[in-house]
């Protein structure tokens, strides 16, 4: 894989940073994106392997900028991660429309400016990985989530029917469904901290990535790393209102 072109997302902290580094340390050349520039500058100086690239997801012309900046200088991109997104947290009346806006904006606005601007570049080449971030509360709603949940709900929907519109395309899409996970962004629901949290404790980023790059090969849209994510994700489906008694119970109210 060494030489092929990643473009992502929220590769200032968290899964998004992870992925890039080990990218690099695999031979990729990187165009890392995100609007933190202090975290952007922990992956190094700016080199043939990488570019660094402040850019606001939720800009249009920014991001048609970024993929055109990225295949100039760097190449046709092999893999496209959507990995930025945040998560505060907080009872749904309490939180506010414009908080809530901007939740909806970036995890999914932005997704799909990325999306529009780099899919069809790869389509045209019929070659490249397509990997979106949903997570479980793109399946399971609960407690003080409801604005993250409709968000990663909205990516996991778009990243579906994007699956199978662009069959035998050539380019393999994935929608990828992590629990909670041990990365900065946890630290967004402090001020809200849901119990549920503790009782299913975070899985490390790179229980995530590792998973990634052992489904990537094969068929199927969803990839649901840790121990127990497949089988909560058919309880949701099947039995969503014992989990909506369990999410009561564990949160006490």
């Amino acid at each position: 894989m060494a030489g092929q072109v990643l473009f992502i997302t929220g590769a200032g902290s968290g899964i998004g940073q992870l992925s890039a580094k080990r990218a690099l340390a695999s031979g990729w050349k990187v165009a890392a994106v995100d609007v933190n520039q202090q975290g952007l500058d922990a992956l190094g100086e700016n080199s043939p392997t990488l570019i660094k690239i402040p850019c606001d997801i939720t800009d249009p012309a920014a991001v048609e900028n970024a993929v055109e900046q990225c295949e100039n200088i760097l190449g046709p991109i092999d893999r496209l991660t959507n990995a930025a997104a945040i998560m505060p947290l907080s009872e749904i009346m309490d939180q506010g429309r414009d908080m809530i806006h901007r939740i909806m904006n970036i995890n999914y606005g932005g997704m799909v400016n990325v999306s529009q601007a780099a899919l069809p570049r790869m389509l045209a080449r019929g070659h490249g990985e397509f990997i979106n971030y949903a997570s479980m509360a793109g399946h399971w709603p609960i407690l003080y989530m409801g604005a993250y949940n409709a968000s990663k709900h909205a990516v996991a929907a778009y990243t579906e029917v994007l699956f199978h519109e662009t069959r035998n395309s050539g380019v393999r899409i994935v929608c990828v469904c992590p629990p909670i996970v041990a990365t900065p962004l946890l630290n967004q629901a402090k001020s809200c901290w849901p119990k549920i949290f503790d009782v299913f404790p975070p899985i490390t980023p790179e229980t995530v990535l590792d998973e990634i790059e052992r489904k990537l090969p094969g068929k199927s849209l969803w990839i649901f790393p840790g121990p127990m994510t497949r089988m909560s994700w058919v309880l949701r489906r099947w039995i969503p209102s014992t989990v909506w008694r369990l999410v009561h119970r564990i949160e006490k109210r």
